[in-house]
């Protein structure tokens, strides 16, 4: 049985030799080009979320969050083993996190020092 070659509907009279696309690689080009703008858009899809770059400082949102209070806290307590002083925890002011293979704390904390508050920087 041979193909057939035209279509035979009478409102679309077309040899189908005719739509054939010739072997230029032209055909291949248009594939290329047709991957290649989706990739960029779905990529510009995910790239409007903000990205959280690996070992970039980023404010802490919440300083009065329970464990943000935990750490400042933890840093008080550390530096008063070390250094053999009485400072005493009041709050968290400010921070950063970083992301590395753990998460790094840089913090402004407000502790008092026998009747004087002062702020403190601490990473931990």
């Amino acid at each position: 049985m041979q193909p057939t070659t035209s279509v035979s509907s009478p409102l679309f009279q077309k040899n189908l030799s005719e739509w054939k696309i010739d072997d230029d690689g032209m055909g291949q080009y248009r594939l290329f080009l047709l991957l290649a703008a989706a990739f960029l858009l779905l990529n510009g899809v995910s790239a409007a979320r903000p990205a959280v770059l690996i070992g970039a400082w980023r404010p802490i949102e919440n300083v009065s969050d329970l464990q943000v209070h935990e750490i400042g806290k933890f840093t008080v307590t550390k530096h008063n083993k070390k250094a053999t002083a009485s400072l005493k925890f009041q709050s968290v002011v400010s921070g950063e996190t970083q992301v590395v293979t753990s998460t790094n704390y840089r913090m402004v904390i407000a502790a008092a020092d026998g009747g004087a508050s002062n702020k403190y920087e601490a990473v931990v």
